[in-house]
């Protein structure tokens, strides 16, 4: 498949692309958090940009893009304001976020000239220099990547002792990506026959599980009536492995799938066709009142039995060569975005490439991409990582 990647300012590159040409938008745009001190991620794309992105975008093209928890309505409403049509908030959970928080505590001593007592280093930084692919994460990698030791102090006055433990912020561990759509030209049939575009691949995205079979329960009204009847009993009969459970609006990493498994305990699905309850049963939706759900699977496990990915190894992120982008997103994760959004064949734009995890994802998909990026480093890399191994493997 073919593949660019542009160096400038994505407004002036989007410009010069011709109307209705983008099948999808995948995107990580900047968070406006002033992220490391990086210019930039001063500010959250506005409203030209989406406009620009809702003119190279074909009727019905989906838009897929990150967003940071502080400013991703900032980044909704200027996506919405441009024409849009907000679809869905997808959730991305991870376990190994790391928190930016300011110590309360040290910051009173500090104000005060007090010199804190050293402790010796922190323990909790301890054994978590990889992830679960062998890559550094999390708070000691990036301590350790910036030469810096964290060390356990003792608060020099009372009025820092009275404010021990207290800090600015919590452990960050989702983040928002916004799916959007280009307003349909007549009805989704119509808009999709004609422009390849307007729905969102629902089985190839489909959640795997490692059940051979499922449990198809006795249904006493309905399509199975005579295959369930034998003897004029009802029996439950099993039905071929699924395609896979229906893609949810929520992502997970294996430690946070870890953690959220540790919470919940294993449990078993209801089979296939099983009913509710009787009247008397209540749900968060109301009363059951008897009516059959057809969601069960008939499998067990644990609450995460959903579509999970990692961050990015540190393998993933410099397998290409040293990769220097700061906001790496996993491989795994954009691949299953542009599969849900695109057509094979179709051509996947990316304003904001940065390291060029989209790019590497929309080629495995047997998509082709576009990418714009600011930065001249960050085009070097995400010139180098799509044409890298990585591509290689994943379509082998």
């Amino acid at each position: 498949m073919t593949w660019e990647v542009r160096q400038g300012d994505c407004r002036e590159a989007m410009a010069t692309l011709h109307v209705s040409s983008v099948d999808a938008i995948v995107t990580d745009p900047p968070y406006g958090l002033a992220f490391m001190g990086k210019a930039w991620d001063h500010g959250v794309p506005g409203l030209p940009f989406w406009t620009e992105a809702m003119r190279v975008a074909k009727p019905g093209a989906h838009l897929v893009a990150f967003g940071g928890t502080r400013t991703y309505h900032r980044l909704t409403c200027a996506i919405e304001d441009a024409g849009w049509e907000i679809r869905d908030c997808l959730m991305w959970l991870y376990g190994s976020g790391f928190p930016k928080s300011l110590d309360a505590s040290k910051a009173i001593d500090k104000a005060a000239g007090a010199e804190r007592e050293d402790l010796g280093p922190n323990p909790n930084q301890a054994g978590r220099t990889s992830d679960m692919r062998g890559g550094r994460y999390g708070r000691a990698a990036l301590i350790e990547d910036a030469g810096e030791i964290s060390r356990i102090t003792e608060p020099a006055t009372d009025a820092a002792r009275q404010w021990a433990g207290w800090g600015t912020a919590l452990k960050p561990a989702w983040e928002p990506i916004i799916l959007a759509r280009k307003p349909l030209v007549g009805t989704v049939a119509a808009n999709v026959l004609e422009h390849g575009t307007g729905a969102l691949n629902v089985d190839g995205c489909r959640i795997e599980h490692d059940e051979e079979c499922r449990e198809m329960a006795p249904q006493k009204n309905g399509l199975h009536n005579e295959k369930l009847r034998q003897g004029g009993r009802h029996h439950a009969v099993l039905e071929l492995k699924p395609a896979g459970r229906w893609p949810a609006n929520l992502v997970l990493d294996e430690e946070a799938a870890a953690m959220l498994d540790e919470q919940s305990g294993k449990s078993k699905s209801p089979p296939v066709g099983s009913m509710g309850g009787g009247s008397n049963s209540h749900s968060i939706y109301g009363d059951y009142a008897g009516q059959r759900h057809g969601n069960g699977f008939g499998d067990s496990g644990g609450a995460s039995r959903f579509f999970y990915t990692a961050k990015a190894s540190s393998g993933e992120r410099h397998y290409a060569g040293k990769n220097a982008h700061p906001t790496v997103k996993p491989v795994d994760l954009m691949r299953w975005l542009v599969r849900l959004v695109t057509l094979p064949g179709g051509l996947v734009l990316d304003p904001f490439t940065g390291s060029g995890s989209t790019g590497v994802a929309a080629l495995a998909e047997g998509a082709r991409f576009l990418g714009i990026e600011l930065d001249p480093e960050h085009v070097a890399t995400a010139r180098r990582r799509i044409a890298g191994p990585l591509f290689a493997e994943a379509s082998a």
